[in-house]
């Protein structure tokens, strides 16, 4: 069986997929679309990760049998399209929970005591000459409420930890979370209560800029966002102009409306924004974890056995 990792792969990972007898794993760079096109069509199996799945791409591939997402969120996959060509689409929820929950607590963390700033400035001989505006951290977590949008797997993770710190967690949730050792608020109350408010809920229509310009000026004076989820959960313009006028005080963002984020727009102009390229998850034991998973779909392809984490074709309109 031939499996496609459509994915910049490092060369550990790389000596690592050739030592794999089966499936046979084919690497091909996101940008490289000749090679793409030639690849995908005798491929069976696509492991998709950042590069979005269109309806294009599938109908280059007559003998693809599976869209394996490397990761949790399939909106980057054009569902309509693999369910009318019979393919199956499947996910892997808690590969990267580990490595998203410490990502999103580091974000957390560099945004509050500048980090970014001032590393900058340090290694240019400057650090004992910032401004004492600018070196003064933005606060602590000890104290602060941090809300968490979405009460999923990795607010669930950090939870104790951030109560460790001597945090107070509270959370939103589309559904009810009985028995979660945070506190359940309403929206507009965790927005406007939390000191640092963390997104964790995937895209859909529904969630689409649910960070739009009316909710973050609901944001508690001073608070700062985190975003490790969707790029597009959040006004991206309106994020600029908050931080820009110190309505807010700052942000951590891995994700953005639109990646790779090669132009950030005003927001690149913020010196109280933290960035990351969309890489939340990205450890080596992620990606270990992945490959365990992505090998047991492709083995139950062949033998005709029901996929792991698989989505419903009927949740592809």
């Amino acid at each position: 069986m031939k499996a496609l990792l459509h994915f910049s792969a490092g060369t550990g990972l790389r000596e690592k997929l050739a030592a794999i007898a089966e499936p046979r794993i084919v690497v091909v760079e996101p940008q490289d679309e000749a090679r793409f096109a030639r690849e995908i069509a005798d491929a069976e199996v696509l492991l998709h990760v950042l590069a979005p799945v269109t309806s294009a791409m599938i109908a280059m591939a007559p003998k693809l049998r599976l869209i394996q997402k490397i990761g949790v969120g399939v909106n980057t996959i054009d569902r309509a399209a693999a369910a009318r060509a019979g393919i199956a689409v499947a996910n892997m929820p808690g590969t990267n929970t580990a490595a998203v929950a410490e990502h999103t607590l580091a974000l957390m963390l560099a945004t509050l005591r500048r980090i970014a700033a001032l590393d900058g400035a340090t290694k240019a001989g400057r650090g004992w000459q910032v401004g004492a505006d600018e070196a003064v951290a933005l606060g602590e977590i000890g104290g602060s409420r941090v809300g968490f949008v979405g009460y999923g797997a990795v607010p669930q993770r950090l939870t104790p930890a951030l109560q460790a710190l001597g945090a107070e967690v509270g959370f939103w949730n589309r559904s009810e979370r009985p028995g979660a050792s945070a506190i359940a608020l309403p929206f507009d109350e965790l927005l406007a209560s939390s000191d640092i408010v963390s997104l964790h809920v995937p895209l859909t229509g529904g969630t689409r800029q649910l960070l739009d310009r009316a909710a973050i000026a609901r944001l508690k004076p001073g608070a700062i966002l985190i975003n490790t989820a969707r790029g597009e959960l959040v006004d991206q313009a309106a994020l600029a102009e908050a931080l820009q006028s110190g309505r807010i005080a700052g942000a951590g963002l891995d994700v953005f409306e639109r990646e790779p984020a090669t132009e950030l727009g005003a927001l690149a102009a913020c010196p109280t924004l933290v960035t990351t390229p969309h890489i939340a998850w990205l450890t080596p034991q992620t990606l270990e974890r992945s490959l365990a998973v992505a090998r047991e779909n492709c083995r139950r392809l062949q033998a005709g056995e029901a996929l792991l984490h698989a989505i419903a074709p009927e949740a592809a309109a």
